[in-house]
């Protein structure tokens, strides 16, 4: 089985709050730092490793092409187990993607775009399948929606998903309420993986209380699941035990801490994990970008002078508190919003550093 030959933090010991003081879970982001979250002391926490410059020349090298801009800058900054998935490639043996989406608004926002950016770009460098699961039970559990609601939301978020340009011979998307009762092998898999984490474990893991309900602390296996080829018999046959590496942001780590804690007691393959940064609200860093706060968030379907609007009016600034001290010290371009917005979709390297070196230079 895949290992990345070090204690992971299991779920019993998992602390949702470090001693920083910032809070990563897979609902709630926070940071008391204009930074945003110490990535370092989180990778320390959860028990992942960097992406190293060499893990990124041995990819380059198995593709045959440089990687993306958001691997390259940082953004995909931690893994798990990245390297066993590079050792199938490079020995011909293979592997599948998948990520996710939990639908609570009509449209997707720009930070939703990040894992499927960086997916469509990793599914087209290695040419293997993709699976996307929309948890449209999840935000029914977590939201004030009804179940139709949370179907309708599935369907509108697929189709930004698909506007993504996927391949469509080797793309599978789905809704929970939808596929679940379609697939037995699906569902035999949530409940392999439910047997087998304890109330104890869910509750260090995912800060449950006992006044959650039982949907809540029973929805962890269901995203897990997805992690097991064999939860897709159509797509890679019956009982196949296939490896999958997972891109998403690293909120949502925990649930495949979880996961990788079971593979191995039920004789299946770790599930690989590569993980982005937050993409900032407007507000800033502090936060990561919320579709349920619409003034922190700019959506794929706002008009251009929506965007202009909640620019200029919500954007944090990294500019100084006064001219002087602006003319002395030039704009903070770490914890201003528009560049650091930049960064995640501004393609050209050297364009950008000449914006940065413009933004943050003294003119005395």
């Amino acid at each position: 089985m895949a290992s990345n030959g070090q204690a992971e933090k299991v779920a019993e010991v998992e602390e949702n709050v470090g001693d920083n003081g910032d809070t990563v879970t897979p609902w709630d982001v926070q940071s008391k730092s204009d930074k945003g979250i110490d990535y370092d002391k989180l990778i320390e926490r959860f028990g992942c490793q960097r992406i190293s410059d060499d893990l990124i020349q041995r990819i380059e090298k198995v593709i045959g092409q440089p990687v993306h801009p958001l691997l390259k800058r940082g953004i995909f900054f931690s893994h798990r187990d990245l390297e066993f998935i590079l050792a199938q490639k490079e020995a011909g043996k293979p592997f599948y993607l998948y990520t996710g989406r939990g639908p609570s608004s009509e449209s997707m926002h720009l930070g939703h775009l990040i894992p499927f950016v960086f997916t469509k770009w990793l599914q087209d460098a290695f040419d293997v399948p993709l699976v996307i699961q929309l948890t449209d039970d999840e935000k029914f559990l977590w939201k004030n929606l009804t179940i139709k609601e949370t179907m309708k939301l599935a369907k509108e978020n697929a189709k930004d998903i698909i506007a993504c340009g996927f391949d469509l011979n080797k793309t599978f998307i789905f809704s929970n309420f939808r596929y679940i009762g379609q697939s037995p092998e699906f569902y035999q898999n949530i409940q392999l993986v439910a047997k087998n984490v304890t109330f104890n474990q869910a509750k260090g893991c995912f800060g449950f209380t006992e006044s959650d309900s039982i949907g809540k602390i029973h929805f962890p296996s269901i995203e897990a699941a997805p992690s097991f080829s064999s939860s897709f018999p159509f797509i890679f046959g019956e009982d196949s035990n296939i490896p999958c590496l997972i891109p998403c942001a690293i909120d949502q780590d925990p649930f495949f801490r979880m996961t990788r804690d079971v593979a191995p007691r039920v004789g299946l393959h770790k599930p690989a994990l590569i993980h982005s940064v937050f993409f900032p609200a407007l507000q800033g860093a502090q936060s990561k970008m919320s579709a349920s706060d619409e003034t922190s968030a700019i959506f794929l379907t706002d008009t251009p002078e929506q965007i202009r609007t909640k620019i200029t009016k919500y954007a944090f600034s990294g500019g100084q508190s006064t001219a002087e001290a602006q003319r002395e010290k030039g704009a903070n371009c770490e914890i201003d919003v528009t560049y650091q917005y930049l960064r995640f979709f501004y393609d050209d390297d050297e364009k950008l550093q000449e914006i940065k070196k413009v933004c943050t230079s003294a003119y005395l």
